[in-house]
């Protein structure tokens, strides 16, 4: 008998294969029906249909053949491989840049997630994303060790005239960056006299930086010196759970500016 590995790469080598099972999975089809679907000749589906049999995977149903319970069983676990592996590839050269401790929803749940990188002609394309997700939003949270100068403008403007609403918790190096520059400081503290506005500080370590634009989660990624390597963005319903948890936690364990000694609000 094959060991499960050897079934693995019988399917694997032969993207056939893998379309012809995952359409009989679906649905019962004639021979005909497969050679259109899927654009194999008429040998190489009689070979392919051979070996389903031999392995009990399909069986046929007058001028049909149809999945058995395992062959939808081992279609099931082939789509899920494909999909976890073309999620690994669109995650690979980002993936030492993720704060690994924080995100405990599973990263499947990224395959449709809009990754950007720099590039020599666009080098702050992830900023740009963020600027282009925070003009069409109506309420912001975010947790942060990062608070630039381009967010806290466009988030100062749009909560001036009552476009949105921003709540945020951020690093103390963060806040003492924006304190310390006299232009940031009153930018701040405009931001801060809006209605909706609030903003609090965490004292210990912020691996992360987070943001939930209405519906949208956006992930700034960095690497170990700080330089921008990328943003993750997602409306997925998982991952926004995870934002909204991991944001009100870092919320509630949190200072008030004035109980963090910056005497702004």
């Amino acid at each position: 008998m094959e060991s499960a590995l050897e079934e693995i790469e019988f399917l694997a080598l032969s993207a056939n294969r893998v379309e012809v099972l995952e359409s009989l999975a679906e649905e019962g089809h004639t021979r005909n029906e497969l050679a259109a679907a899927t654009g194999a000749s008429q040998a190489t589906l009689g070979r392919i249909l051979g070996d389903f049999r031999e392995r009990s995977w399909i069986r046929r149903e007058g001028s049909e053949y149809v999945a058995t319970a395992t062959g939808r069983l081992v279609a099931s676990g082939i789509t899920d491989l494909q999909r976890i592996i073309e999620t690994e590839r669109r995650l690979r050269e980002v993936v030492d840049y993720l704060p690994r401790t924080e995100l405990t929803f599973d990263l499947r749940r990224l395959a449709d997630a809009t990754i950007t990188t720099p590039s020599q002609t666009r080098p702050n394309a992830p900023l740009s994303r963020l600027l282009e997700l925070l003009e069409g939003a109506d309420d912001v949270r975010t947790v942060s060790h990062a608070f630039n100068e381009q967010t806290l403008s466009l988030v100062q403007d749009r909560a001036e005239t009552s476009e949105q609403t921003f709540r945020g918790v951020f690093s103390r190096s963060a806040i003492e960056a924006l304190v310390d520059d006299a232009a940031l400081r009153d930018r701040l503290e405009a931001l801060l006299a809006t209605d909706g506005t609030a903003i609090r500080v965490r004292d210990g370590s912020v691996p992360l930086a987070v943001m939930l634009l209405d519906d949208v989660v956006y992930l700034l990624l960095r690497d170990e010196q700080g330089v921008l390597r990328a943003s993750i963005d997602t409306d997925d319903e998982a991952v926004r759970s995870w934002a909204e948890k991991t944001i009100a936690e870092y919320w509630t364990n949190a200072d008030s500016l004035s109980d963090a000694g910056f005497s702004l609000e």
